[in-house]
């Protein structure tokens, strides 16, 4: 049914002649509604849509300039800021590194002054040591005399019997000390 509707339509613009726009009878209208039409138009165009377009067009330049200037000031801002940064950061490890070796001085002389007090305490003690070792050894050398006469008396006396005058032990004590 629908293919029979559209061949009767078809038929029937067959029947009426040209394509209506070519008519030569509607051209003279149609040249009238173009031009009325392509003056309402070309005004509206003129008058209301480009001026908006160029308000537009102008509005975003301006904002794009704008916008441009404060990235450039922030931009300079942030460099500034760095350069502050960069000089705080620099004074600080200067001021670090001079405490750090005022630190390290102060620990040396307090090293350098506890060492020099451990040595003196040292050689103290040691003084005391040897006088010690000094008085002791002495002493000992004392005792060795009198056990030697006593053992080599104990040795005639148990070799031969009969105890050795005191003086003979004494003199052969010294003589054998002197080689």
């Amino acid at each position: 049914m629908a293919i029979e509707t559209s061949i009767v339509v078809a038929q029937a613009a067959a029947d009426q002649g040209a394509f209506p726009p070519f008519e030569t009878d509607t051209f003279l209208s149609q040249l009238i509604w173009l031009v009325i039409t392509f003056t309402v138009l070309y005004t509206l165009m003129v008058r209301i849509i480009a001026p908006r377009l160029h308000g537009i067009i102008e509005n975003r330049q301006v904002t794009i300039a704008r916008d441009l200037d404060t990235a450039a000031l922030a931009k300079q801002k942030a460099e500034e800021a760095g350069e502050a940064y960069e000089k705080a950061l620099a004074e600080a490890k200067a001021k670090a590194q001079a405490l750090a070796q005022k630190t390290r001085d102060k620990l040396a002389a307090e090293s350098e002054e506890k060492r020099t007090q451990l040595e003196a305490d040292l050689a103290e003690r040691l003084a005391n040591a040897e006088k010690t070792i000094a008085s002791r050894k002495a002493e000992a050398m004392g005792n060795v005399r009198e056990i030697a006469e006593e053992a080599a008396t104990a040795m005639v006396e148990r070799l031969s019997g009969n105890a050795p005058p005191q003086g003979a032990v004494s003199a052969a004590l010294d003589a054998a000390m002197k080689r």
